[in-house]
């Protein structure tokens, strides 16, 4: 396993190098559709897969990559919350020391159906049993970063008392429903490092009309401010040094883009943790996501670095090199910060992916 720190690491730090806390899911997948399902009719799906799902999909993307990551979350006193544990805990080498099984809770679920290069997801679940999934400040451990979802009008205590004890805090967010888009409703912004919004809510959060734009714009709230752009890549801006990026994307034929924004933001708080140039971490993080979305789930797709090493030696291959768009360098010359990270070709390591059903007996 590449440890991604190795050359920042010191005696001093601490064990934990990204801490996160949500709500872990069943997730199960349908691929295959040639449309969306029809009111009133059967629909068969050519692919399926199971993982876990929720914030697993960060906590795993983060662990592939080498992180020593810390979870907590609450797991359904089920079949399902039983899997999802084993398979973090024991199969991806994740800190569940601060996650817990409230007695009678199932599982949450969400059923994911992929078609026309898109998803539609129905959930069903219930909130878990005091203390719930999210747990007290006091129970945060020392770490270097922290992973956070920030919704409009839900403060989190504990994000503040991390940044507070020197933790780097790296947060996207979702749709807001409530209409407003107003950073004022997110006093957890104040306390981040780093704000991934993707280009849709970046511009309705700035009153902007172009992504660009709106990472200047939230540049002026957090020193790190990027905006991901789906298939035109990733634009980023330090605020503090005046540094701008943008990094195209990697054309795949996506099978499942389920977790793909979490699998980049390990990528980037992998990087950013690294020490790495800003261009360097959209960089790692474009790439892995755009390796997570030719395979089932959000989780389990995640990449680690044997599968980076695989697709950098086949990207050496091409001649001459493709993938990048514009006048921009290469795609080798891009992706060059990987030589002297990656190890000579060896074992691959096996990595657990989705599979159609649970509990085989064989």
């Amino acid at each position: 396993m590449i440890d991604p720190l190795a050359r920042v690491r010191t005696p001093a730090d601490p064990a934990c190098d990204v801490y996160l806390t949500g709500a872990v899911f069943l997730d199960i997948i349908f691929t295959g559709l040639d449309s969306a399902p029809v009111r009133g009719t059967e629909s068969w799906a050519r692919g399926m897969g199971s993982s876990p799902g929720g914030v697993a999909n960060m906590a795993t993307a983060l662990a592939r990559l080498g992180l020593h990551t810390s979870l907590a979350a609450a797991f359904g006193d089920d079949k399902y919350g039983e899997y999802c544990w084993e398979t973090l805990e024991r199969g991806e080498g994740i800190d569940l020391s601060r996650s817990r099984t409230p007695r009678g809770w199932h599982s949450p679920v969400t059923v994911s159906m992929a078609y026309e290069g898109e998803r539609t997801m129905v959930s069903h679940g219930h909130e878990a049993p005091p203390p719930g999934p999210e747990p007290a400040a006091a129970s945060v451990p020392e770490t270097r970063s922290a992973v956070v979802s920030l919704a409009p009008d839900r403060p989190q205590e504990w994000i503040a008392k991390a940044s507070a004890a020197g933790s780097l805090v790296f947060a996207d967010t979702g749709w807001d429903e409530t209409g407003r888009w107003d950073l004022e409703a997110l006093p957890d912004l104040a306390y981040c490092e780093a704000f991934l919004p993707n280009a849709a809510e970046a511009v309705r959060y700035t009153r902007t009309d172009d992504p660009r734009a709106a990472a200047h714009a939230l540049a002026e709230r957090v020193p790190l401010a990027v905006v991901t752009m789906g298939a035109d890549g990733a634009y980023g801006v330090d605020a503090r040094t005046g540094e701008s990026a943008h990094v195209p994307a990697i054309v795949v034929e996506a099978l499942d883009t389920t977790g793909a924004g979490d699998v980049f933001m390990a990528g980037f708080v992998t990087g950013s943790l690294a020490g790495w140039p800003l261009a360097d971490r959209l960089a790692l993080a474009g790439l892995t996501a755009s390796l997570s979305v030719q395979e089932f789930g959000g989780s389990l797709s995640a990449p680690g670095w044997n599968e980076i090493e695989t697709w950098w030696r086949n990207a050496q291959a091409l001649t001459p090199p493709s993938g990048a768009e514009g006048d921009g360098p290469s795609l080798v010359e891009r992706y060059a910060f990987l030589t002297g990270l990656l190890p000579a070709a060896g074992e691959p390591w096996p990595r657990r992916r989705a599979v159609p059903t649970l509990g085989f007996r064989g």
